[in-house]
């Protein structure tokens, strides 16, 4: 999401990790509940996928520019007032809840589909922050975190010269 040649990546995916029985029983329970039906049939069949089941955990980046760690979270189709941050120490935690009502009546039929869902995720952050100061912004479904690095935090990163 972020470009720039002060910016430096501060979260990455684990490519080697070793998946505890725990992880495991985990990730197949969460497939289950998500998709009840991709339990049956072949590996090869195609998942068969329900919206109103799918997860509402929203994709986050955390990145640092020179004066800050900047946490943006996608969460789209939930309002500003049904999202939730907290700054204790150096983790942060966004959670919020999804509540949609689609109601149409016509003459002959009446249909309601409701689709209810809720997230909570925790980011242990990478440099001292000033929680204190930490602005947030929300607009089209991007929550925007910007939380000033301490200026001990600041003065610890050092450039190495590479020979």
């Amino acid at each position: 999401m972020a470009k720039g040649k002060d910016l430096q990546e501060v979260v990455r995916p684990e490519t080697s990790r070793v998946i505890s029985p725990f992880d495991e029983a985990e990730r197949w329970l969460e497939d289950a509940f998500r998709r009840p039906l991709s339990l049956f049939g072949p590996s090869w069949f195609p998942k068969l996928r329900f919206p109103e089941m799918e997860s509402v955990t929203p994709s986050v980046d955390i990145f640092e520019d020179a004066n800050n760690v900047v946490v943006k979270a996608e969460i789209p189709g939930i309002k500003k007032e049904d999202i939730d941050v907290r700054l204790t120490d150096d983790v942060i935690t966004i959670s919020g809840e999804k509540k949609k009502e689609d109601k149409v009546e016509k003459k002959d039929y009446c249909r309601l589909e409701r689709s209810y869902g809720s997230f909570k995720r925790s980011f242990r952050l990478p440099k001292e922050v000033q929680a204190d100061k930490a602005e947030a912004k929300f607009e089209d479904g991007i929550l925007e975190i910007s939380i000033p690095k301490t200026e001990q935090a600041k003065k610890k990163e050092k450039k190495i010269k590479i020979n």
